[in-house]
This record gives C-alpha cells, structure tokens and sequence, in this order.
C-alpha cells in the first residue's frame, strides 16, 4: 500500500467513495434550482439531471451509473428533460460508473468536452488554520457574492443577469456556506462555497478576481471551509479542478490528492 509522506495511506479510490462523492454532488446539484422559474431536477439513473437555464453551467447530469446499468429508456428520458426545458444534453461521468453507460452513450452520439480532477482530503487529525482575509457572506450579500465570484469566473466586471443568478442560484441551496476573501486594505478578491452532505464537505465555486491571484487567497478560502468541515465533524473534504490548473496545485498543497478524473459528455 502507497503511503503519504507522513506515513497515512493515500485514499483508495473505490466505488462506495464514488458514491459517496457524487451522492453529495447530486445534492448539490439539486439544491441549484431554487431561482430559477423554469429550473427542475429529475432522477434518473441512480443520480441527477438538473436544468438551471439554457446556458447555465449549473444544468447537467451527475451521478449516473454508480448502482447499476443504466438502461436506454433512461437515457431517453434524461434526453427529453433537457430538450423539453430548451437546454443541451451534458452528463458528468464518473470512471466507477457502470461500464455499459460508456457504449450506450458513444452510439447515441455523445462527446467529450471536459475532463475534472475529483480531489479528497482526510479530516481526522487536520488543524484549524488562520484565515484572516476570508469572512462568510452575509444573508444579504448574495449579489455581491454572486459578483465577486463572477468576476474571477468569467474575468468581466460587468456580468448578464444569467451570469449573477449562477452565483444566485448557489446561494440558495439548502445549507449553502458562502464565503468572501477580501485584500488588506478591504478590497473583494475572490469566493468560494461549501456544503456539507452524510459527514463530507462539497468545496466548489472557487473564484479569485485575475488582479488578485498569487497571493494565496484561494488558499485562505480552502483553508476556511476545511474549519467549518472539521467544526461540523466532518470525516472528508472533496472538491473538483480542472487538471493542471492552479486550483489543483493549491488543493495538493492543502493535503488534498486525486482519486478519479471525471469526463463532461455532451450530446451533439
């Protein structure tokens, strides 16, 4: 067995984790349909397909496959959720998902047009760091958020109202915990969020302003969502980054490693 420098064995990558990781993205994902008046979510394939805007990247499906084969009349079904509410076809596929989803898929047309980095951090024995420039978002700053968090996604200053109600729509989900890095003098530099699903903290929406990068705030904003993970006693951490990325590198740093690669499919 490979261990860490410390000596604690590296996070095996099977399937009860898989599920556990992509149970708590269903979650989230459901929970992203609060504002949105057409948004609606549907089970299908052991997991979720979710439609949040015809252009959100909020709408698509995650779960698929992890408790069996997934069968075409399900595939149709998913098809039609989407194209009745006017949006693309795009399913996030975990490596652990039941091998036949890949065939049925490929034959149907899909293609792939992203791959995720799916990373894990053990919490036993994990201390509380200091955070000083990170604070947790007011109830009434869900605007602010929403445009801080843009501004580093989309590297706008100024966002379309779909662009806004994707941070919106995050700070609407149940049990959402929403969070702000500000400079030393005060200024907005970035946000992130965090949910907490059976024990496992979800860290998503990382986003630091262009302007602000490298002087470890994104850092600061992992740091204080693994408080709030330990504070609510929780076992793990799990977040998802774009391989090769800097988002990635600060995780590794943090103590997070790598167990599978997601892959986006979309049907053409």
């Amino acid at each position: 067995m490979r261990h860490t420098g410390s000596g604690e064995p590296l996070i095996f990558s099977d399937l009860p984790l898989a599920r556990r990781i992509e149970t708590a993205e269903a979650a989230n994902a459901r929970g992203c349909t609060a504002i949105h008046a057409e948004a609606a979510a549907l089970d299908v394939g052991g997991g979720c397909a979710v439609f949040a805007g015809a252009e959100s990247p909020l709408s698509h499906a995650v779960g698929l496959g992890l408790n069996g084969p997934v069968t075409e009349p399900e595939i149709d079904r998913l098809e039609a959720f989407f194209r009745g509410h006017g949006g693309k076809v795009a399913i996030e596929l975990c490596p652990l998902a039941d091998a036949g989803i890949v065939a049925t898929l490929g034959k149907r047309g899909y293609r792939l047009t992203e791959f995720n980095n799916v990373l894990v951090k053990r919490l036993a024995g994990a201390a509380i760091v200091l955070t000083p420039r990170v604070r947790r978002a007011l109830p009434d700053e869900t605007d602010l958020w929403s445009h801080t968090v843009g501004m580093g996604f989309f590297e706008e200053h100024e966002l379309t109202t779909e662009e806004m109600d994707v941070g919106r729509a995050i700070c609407a989900m149940s049990g959402a915990l929403c969070y702000l890095a500000v400079t030393e003098n005060g200024e907005l530099a970035g946000g992130a969020a965090a949910a907490v699903y059976g024990g496992l903290a979800t860290l998503f929406a990382d986003s630091t302003i262009a302007r602000h990068r490298e002087r470890g705030l994104h850092r600061e904003l992992i740091a204080a969502r693994l408080n709030e993970a330990l504070a609510q006693g929780c076992d793990l951490a799990t977040a998802s980054t774009l391989p090769g990325s800097g988002s990635q590198r600060n995780y590794e740093r943090m103590g997070f490693e790598v167990v599978y690669t997601r892959v986006t499919l979309e049907l053409a």
